[in-house]
C-alpha cells in the first residue's frame, strides 16, 4: 500500500472517530443537567444567568457539602470585652504606637494591622461563602442535599444555643486603649447580606418548591434572629451612627438592613431602603460624574470605590421589585445620578487599571486642589475581580460590555482582603427567577 492510500485510510479513520465522538458529547451536553430555572433580562436577550452560572455554582455547592457549620464560639478573642457568643474584631488601620507600645493604638489608614483579631471575621466569611453556594445550588436545582446543609449552616449560626451568634455587634471594630467596640464595626456583619438573600431563595418559587429542612419552625427561629438584629441596628448608637456615617459604611449598613427586611418580611424597613438610597446614598455620596469623591480621598481609591458601587447596586436590587426598578432609577436634574450612570464611570477602569491613573482625579475638600490618583497603598494588583456591578448593571441597561467583561474576570479570588471586601458572590440569589428553565 502507497503512502498516499495510508494517509487517506487514516485520515478516514480519524473522521470516524472525530464524527462518533462529536456525537457522543452532543447526546451527554443533551443530558447534561441544567439549571430547573432561567434567569434573563428584556434589556440582555439571549443571555440566560441561571445557565451561565450553573456549573460554577454546582462546583462551589458540592465542595460546602463537605464542610461543616462552624461559628464563633470556636474562636474567643482574649482582648475582647464580650464572652463567647459575641462578635469580636478589631479596627483594620490601628497600630502599637512605636514611641510608646502600652500606649493606645494609633491610626494608619488603609494599612491593615496583620496582628489584629480576625478569626471571627473569617469564620463569617467562611459560612457566607458555604450558606450561599448551597442555596444558590439548590434554587438552581432543586436538590434537597444542598438546602438540607444549607439548613444546618443557618441554625448553628442563629439558632442553636450551644453555637449561635448574639444578634448585636457591640464589640467589633475595638481599638486598644480606646474602645471596646464601635459603630463602624457593624460593616463586619456585611457578609450576612448574601446569606439573607439564601434564605429567600430556600424558602422556594418558580420551579423549585420550599426548603423542605426550613421548617415553618425553623424558619421562624432564623428569622426572629434577623428581626432582632435589624431592630439592634435601627435602635443602638452604634447602628445608627454607621447608618449616618455618610460613605461605603453607610451604603452597608443600608444593605443589610435591606436584605434582613426582605427575610422579616418587613416593608416598613423596606421602604425606608428606598429612601436612604434615593434620598442619601445617592445625592450625598454621587458625584455627576457618577464617582464616588468620599472614596477618592482615601489611601485605597481605587478599591473602596469598586467596594462602595458593589454594595450600592446590590442594594438597589435588593429593594427593587416588580414596576420599581432601582437599578434604573434615576435622580431628577439638573445632576441626574443613578447607579448605571456610576457603573457607566468605574466600568472602564475595571477594563483598564492604566486609565484610572492616567484619568481618575480626586479633589482636596479643604483646599479645592485637583489631583490624579494614586494606586491603592495596598492590594493594588488583586482588583478588579468579578464585580457584581457589571452583572447588576448589565442586567439592567442591556450592555453587552460590562456583561462581557464581567464574565472575563476571576469570579473566585480567594485572597482574604479580597474576600472582605466581596461580599457578593452568587448573583443568582440577587435576581428572581423569570420562568422555570426551557425544555
Amino acid at each position: 500500500m502507497s503512502f498516499s492510500n495510508q494517509h487517506q485510510n487514516l485520515f478516514r479513520k480519524i473522521t470516524i472517530l472525530t464524527i462518533a465522538l462529536a456525537s457522543t458529547c452532543a447526546a451527554r451536553a443533551a443530558d447534561a443537567p441544567a439549571p430547573a430555572i432561567s434567569i434573563t433580562s428584556p434589556a440582555l436577550p439571549g443571555f440566560d444567568l441561571a445557565k451561565y452560572e450553573y456549573a460554577r455554582v454546582i462546583r462551589l455547592a458540592d465542595a460546602a457539602l463537605k464542610a461543616g457549620p462552624k461559628t464563633i464560639v470556636t474562636a474567643i478573642n482574649p482582648r475582647s470585652a464580650g464572652g463567647p457568643h459575641d462578635f469580636s474584631s478589631e479596627g483594620d488601620y490601628w497600630w502599637p504606637d512605636p514611641k510608646n507600645p502600652d500606649a493606645p493604638y494609633i491610626q494608619r489608614d488603609g494599612e491593615s494591622n496583620p496582628d489584629n483579631f480576625v478569626a471571627h471575621r473569617q469564620l463569617l466569611m467562611e459560612f457566607s461563602r458555604n450558606v450561599s453556594a448551597l442555596a444558590a445550588a439548590y434554587k438552581l436545582t432543586g436538590d434537597q442535599r444542598y438546602a438540607t446543609a444549607a439548613v444546618k449552616h443557618l441554625v448553628a449560626w442563629f439558632v442553636n444555643p450551644d453555637t449561635r451568634m448574639n444578634p448585636t455587634l457591640l464589640y467589633s471594630q475595638a481599638i486598644k486603649g480606646r474602645f471596646t467596640g464601635r459603630g463602624t464595626g457593624v460593616i463586619d456583619t456585611l457578609h450576612l447580606a448574601e446569606p439573607a438573600m439564601a434564605i429567600v431563595a430556600l424558602r422556594g418559587g418558580a420551579a423549585v418548591p420550599r426548603a423542605a429542612a426550613l421548617t415553618p419552625e425553623t424558619d421562624a427561629a432564623i428569622t426572629a434572629w434577623f428581626r432582632d438584629y435589624l431592630h439592634w441596628m435601627r435602635t443602638h448608637k452604634y447602628g445608627v451612627d454607621e447608618m449616618n456615617a455618610g460613605n461605603n459604611h453607610a451604603t452597608c449598613w443600608t444593605l443589610q438592613a435591606a436584605t434582613f427586611a426582605r427575610v422579616t418580611d418587613d416593608p416598613e424597613a423596606l421602604a425606608f431602603c428606598r429612601d436612604r438610597l434615593t434620598q442619601t446614598h445617592i445625592p450625598r455620596q454621587m458625584a455627576p460624574d457618577g464617582s464616588f469623591p468620599a472614596e477618592l480621598a482615601r489611601t485605597k481609591p481605587y478599591g473602596y470605590s469598586i467596594f462602595n458601587l458593589d454594595v450600592m447596586t446590590a442594594l438597589a436590587q435588593a429593594i427593587s421589585a416588580p414596576g420599581q426598578n432601582y437599578m434604573t432609577w434615576t435622580m431628577d436634574e439638573p445632576n441626574p445620578r443613578g447607579m448605571v450612570k456610576a457603573v457607566a464611570y468605574l466600568a472602564p477602569y475595571l477594563a483598564d487599571k492604566t486609565k484610572w491613573l492616567a484619568e481618575a482625579t480626586v479633589k482636596n475638600a479643604k483646599t479645592g486642589e485637583t489631583r490624579k490618583i494614586q494606586p491603592d497603598v495596598m492590594y493594588w494588583n488583586e482588583w478588579p475581580v468579578r464585580q457584581p456591578l457589571l452583572i447588576f448593571g448589565a442586567m439592567a441597561s442591556g450592555n453587552k460590555d460590562w456583561l462581557t467583561l464581567w464574565q472575563k474576570l476571576n469570579p473566585d479570588n480567594m485572597v482574604e482582603e479580597v474576600q472582605r471586601n466581596y461580599p457578593i458572590r452568587h448573583p443568582v440569589l440577587w435576581f428572581p427567577a423569570d420562568t422555570p428553565a426551557a425544555k
